[in-house]
């Protein structure tokens, strides 16, 4: 039996045949992380006891007969800013390196009532800042593709586990694309769901209007399973949707896209984006026009003002969030202080790593009386332009095509100095955050180098089902082996 071969699809229809025991698979999947994770660093804490039990329990209900949930003995990874009751979680960061939740996390809760295992939490960039996996302050996390490059961020570490086959599936979190740019980097599917879909309770925030939990894995129907399972509405979370959900994903994946519209904006293909990228892209575009989709180019110039936008509003409720860490309720604290005001200045000075307080600055100053209007309105103003043009484009099309990333992965301490050209990395991914619409990675080939790229479908407001029915067909079509 081999682990790097399965899906989360196949190992749940396994053990439920009693072709192999959850134990099983959950010992392979641990002794595999034992012999490749100090290579690639996916990892921050890992749950061997507590995952066995787990399986066992999955074990006992199929030997009893009782019905077994939709991701029976899968073993899951999630990333370490999502609450595990009694599970370390510490957002890689200095600052919650010792703090254990007492709860776990809406989308926790659900995997586990739906039979999953869970093995560990996996490495990210300090509080979700940063597009590389560089920036944690326990270790960098390296590309399983090749190790000598990044593998995105700030959900590297899930995106790496998958693509290592340490697990067959992931959670991760997308503020402005850290979901899909390491799902690119690393070859595998990644999925940031419909603003609201997905319950944030239990999600550590950075931008509390751009956050959303969403899945990685190595196929399009395994990402529309663990998407079925998170979602819905939870009365812990103000922003949760409220209305209808779709179910059942999985049924509307038949490999074909006959009669879906996309577009192609123009924006996404100017001056920066890499060649081999282009190319494949185009390909892709050209495929599915093949398979009966309508391809066609359109113009959305709000595309370059929206990055702006995304890193004004995003640092400005980060610096709202990260407030609360000041050293007296929870989280690190100096050994030594002279009176409260130190206390807070040590404290966060000592505790979080220099991007973290890079947009924190950032963020307070957009804040202030002097730059409120002129700044932070001023990107919110953007932000509804934004998302006009996005209802105006969804109602003539049905997916909105692109890249995930203008550059390939790259080399680990290749990143630029300048935080500005690390930020540009985001070009493509952070519309889709700011307008609150689900967006998909999905593999499109590979550079000459060998290093894999991601193509982006951008849906309507809870238009998952399109997204994940042109992505499969998409997938099916160019039959690539990660």
């Amino acid at each position: 039996m081999s682990i790097g071969c399965m899906s989360a699809e196949g190992i749940r229809k396994g053990i439920a045949d009693g072709k192999f025991s959850a134990e099983e698979i959950t010992v392979q999947y641990l002794e595999r992380i034992k012999s490749k994770d100090s290579e690639i660093g996916a990892f921050i804490t890992i749950c061997e006891e507590e995952s066995i039990k787990q399986a066992r329990t999955v074990d006992n209900k199929r030997k009893k007969g009782e019905p077994l949930g939709r991701l029976a003995g899968v073993p899951i990874a999630i990333k370490d800013n999502i609450c595990t009751n009694g599970i370390r979680t510490t957002c890689a960061s200095k600052m919650l390196e010792d703090f254990i939740p007492p709860y776990n996390a809406t989308v926790v809760d659900r995997l586990i009532m739906e039979d999953a295992v869970i093995l560990g939490k996996t490495n990210m960039d300090e509080f979700g800042m940063g597009s590389s996996n560089e920036n944690s302050a326990f270790k960098i996390t390296r590309n399983p593709r090749d190790t000598g490059r990044v593998p995105g961020g700030s959900s590297g570490g899930s995106a790496a586990a998958v693509a290592a086959d340490m697990v067959p599936a992931s959670l991760g979190s997308d503020t402005g694309g850290s979901i899909r740019q390491p799902a690119a980097f690393c070859g595998v599917v990644g999925l940031k769901p419909t603003y609201g879909l997905v319950s944030r309770f239990g999600l550590i925030a950075f931008g509390s209007s751009l956050d959303t939990i969403g899945p990685f894995s190595k196929t399009v129907r395994d990402c529309a399973i663990l998407l079925d399972v998170i979602q819905g509405g939870d009365g812990k979370d103000s922003t949760s949707h409220t209305g209808h959900y779709e179910k059942d994903y999985i049924h509307c994946m038949d490999g074909t896209v006959e009669g879906l519209k996309i577009c192609v904006p123009e924006e996404f293909f100017n001056e920066g984006l890499d060649r081999e990228i282009f190319q494949l892209v185009k390909k892709s575009a050209e495929i599915l026009k093949d398979l009966g989709a309508k391809v066609e180019e359109v113009s959305m110039p709000v595309i370059s003002q929206s990055l702006p936008a995304f890193y004004i509003i995003s640092s400005a409720e980060a610096s709202s969030n990260l407030g609360r860490y000041d050293g007296i309720r929870y989280g690190y604290r100096p050994e030594e202080y002279e009176n409260l005001d130190d206390l807070i200045e040590k404290s966060r000075t000592e505790a979080f790593g220099d991007e973290v307080k890079r947009r924190i600055m950032f963020g307070t100053c957009v804040l202030t009386s002097g730059y409120y209007e002129e700044y932070y309105v001023g990107a919110l103003k953007i932000r509804r332009i934004l998302c006009d043009q996005f209802d105006e484009l969804f109602s003539k099309y049905d997916i909105i095509l692109g890249p995930v990333s203008p550059v390939l992965p790259f080399k680990i301490g290749e990143s630029p100095k300048n935080p500005i050209d690390r930020y540009l990395a985001d070009i493509y991914t952070a519309t889709a955050n700011l307008a609150g619409i689900p967006a998909i990675s999905v593999p499109c080939g590979f550079s000459s180098e060998g290093l894999p790229v991601g193509l982006q479908m951008m849906g309507p407001r809870f238009g998952e089902k399109r997204i994940l029915q042109a992505a499969y067909a998409l997938e099916q079509a160019l039959q690539l082996k990660l």
